[in-house]
């Protein structure tokens, strides 16, 4: 039954990991690729795109210019979870905070880099960013001089 459903799998134009239970807290994991070797499977040069693009919603266009180094002023725009002290109890709790800022950077990497500095030397330790290439995070370029019209 094992072999007939490896058979199956391989034969199918289904590309996710197929996973089997051989006992407790051990399985057995076949993927498929149309990687040639396995350096080109690990530095992922044989990604699959599928006929309805999903691939393609994967990585959005602002995560693909996340590296892209462009010096010039970025707006970042971030919303992250602040530690605060709520005055009546004295107890500590989680805040969502929307937080925009105009910066001079290299990328939008380094726009998201400087801010998070910034907010690490004035919020609480145990506040919680996001990640740059998450959807808490915003940049856009502003160009060479900051435009403040806008």
């Amino acid at each position: 039954m094992l072999e007939a459903d490896i058979r199956e799998y391989a034969n199918s134009d289904v590309f996710y990991p197929k996973r089997y239970k051989i006992r407790p807290r051990v399985y057995f994991i076949i993927i498929k690729t149309d990687a040639s070797n396995m350096m080109d499977f690990k530095e992922k040069r044989a990604l699959r795109q599928n006929d309805g693009g999903e691939r393609g919603k994967a990585a959005s266009p602002v995560v693909m210019r996340l590296n892209e180094e462009r010096v010039g002023w970025y707006e970042g725009t971030m919303d992250f979870k602040r530690v605060q002290l709520v005055p009546g109890t004295g107890k500590f709790q989680y805040r969502d905070t929307h937080f925009v800022a105009q910066v001079k950077a290299m990328s939008g990497l380094d726009c998201y880099n400087r801010i998070v500095d910034h907010l690490r030397q004035r919020v609480d330790d145990r506040s919680q960013f996001p990640s740059a290439k998450g959807k808490n995070f915003k940049f856009r370029y502003l160009g060479m001089a900051k435009d403040m019209a806008k």
